[in-house]
């Protein structure tokens, strides 16, 4: 499908492995969804942009380049603060809004339950993250609302994704470029992705037992 990247780098398979297992402890978790979304940042802003600039250097000037459009990182809340934050460490400058939507279970039908974009929007390109791409009905939702503010440019990255969750994805909202670090085989009859790695927002922050 046009406009979907499967990343094939070598660390991020690494990463994966470790992402899956159900050993793997929350700041263990934590750490790696950080270091994958770092990976995959990179693919996907490969052609982002970029104005020359000076740049001092102890012995002198350089020739440099810098990223020339304004970026706005917005993880679907919960499971994607992990991802903002990584995306954070190599586009510091970047605003982040919070958008937040939970999963009726009965449905499968995302609902809306926080929205914290700014009254006065200043991005060219809206970075949406989520580590899973299961049905697609968060991901559609929160890319409706970003492109309803007037953003122009809108990337998805999701860690997992379900073929299901791209299409619908690809389909309903068809200007949003999505990458992700690997496509899984399907979903299960309660929709999460299968194989997947579970939940990621339990995983990242300890909450498992909760839901025992």
């Amino acid at each position: 499908m046009p406009g979907v990247h499967v990343s094939t780098h070598p660390l991020v398979a690494e990463h994966l492995v470790a992402l899956r297992n159900p050993a793997t402890r929350p700041p263990e978790f934590r750490r790696v969804i950080r270091e994958v979304t770092r990976l995959l940042a990179s693919e996907a802003l490969a052609d982002i942009p970029t104005r020359p600039v000076r740049a001092p250097t102890p012995l002198g000037t350089a020739q440099g380049r810098e990223i020339a459009e304004r970026v706005a990182i917005v993880p679907i809340l919960r499971a994607g603060l992990g991802m903002a934050d990584g995306l954070l460490e190599v586009i510091p400058d970047a605003q982040v809004w919070h958008i937040g939507l939970f999963r009726d279970e009965a449905t499968l039908e995302p609902r809306e339950y926080y929205n914290k974009l700014p009254r006065r929007l200043a991005a060219d390109v809206a970075i949406v993250v989520d580590p899973m791409l299961a049905t697609g009905g968060s991901a559609v939702r929160t890319c409706e609302i970003v492109r309803a503010a007037g953003i122009p440019r809108i990337v998805f990255i999701a860690i997992l994704a379900a073929p299901e969750g791209i299409a619908r994805l690809g389909s309903e909202v068809p200007e949003v470029t999505i990458h992700v670090a690997v496509r899984d085989d399907g979903l299960d009859a309660r929709g999460f992705i299968v194989p997947g790695l579970g939940d990621a927002g339990d995983r990242q922050f300890g909450t498992t037992a909760q839901h025992a």
